[in-house]
């Protein structure tokens, strides 16, 4: 079968997204494709979703944050970005999505959106509201381990 001219091949943009949750969580690439695709199902429908054709090329979580490329139509990277910002859980866990940047390869969206070497985060005992807590401290985030459940504060939050 012979390639398309170059005028008619798909054009692709690709986004750069910033991943975040839990210290403790464990995010799959296949959960996070599905949650992306249901997110773009319900809020363009079928026939906006098969339009973007979100498709998620490269996916790397540890430690509570992560990172991924996702690749979207040219035009329709309004839609993609909205559809991104509909993802609040994957796998039954809650996730923070942000849209660091947009490139037209995927090479330039890894080398100037995501650092593949991110900062690492730290645990450490913190005192809050007057009691002592485990703390997993990253980008100037404080997430805070207590009673099995999570709270996210700031520095300034802690004693």
């Amino acid at each position: 079968m012979k390639h398309l001219p170059k005028h008619v091949r798909p054009r692709w943009r690709y986004l750069a997204v910033g991943i975040e949750t839990r210290p403790d969580a464990e995010l799959s690439r296949h959960g996070f494709q599905r949650a992306l695709w249901y997110a773009a199902g319900n809020l363009l429908g079928d026939p906006g979703s098969a339009d973007a054709d979100l498709r998620l090329l490269s996916f790397d979580s540890d430690g509570g944050s992560g990172e991924a490329v996702v690749r979207v139509r040219r035009d329709e990277v309004a839609s993609g970005r909205a559809a991104l910002a509909c993802v609040d859980t994957v796998d039954d866990t809650p996730v923070r999505v942000r849209v660091r940047g947009i490139s037209g390869t995927v090479r330039t969206a890894e080398e100037k959106y995501l650092g593949r070497a991110a900062e690492r985060s730290v645990e450490e005992d913190v005192v809050f509201q007057g009691q002592s807590y485990r703390a997993v401290r990253r980008d100037g985030v404080v997430d805070l381990a207590g009673d099995g459940q999570h709270v996210g504060a700031t520095a300034s939050d802690l004693e």
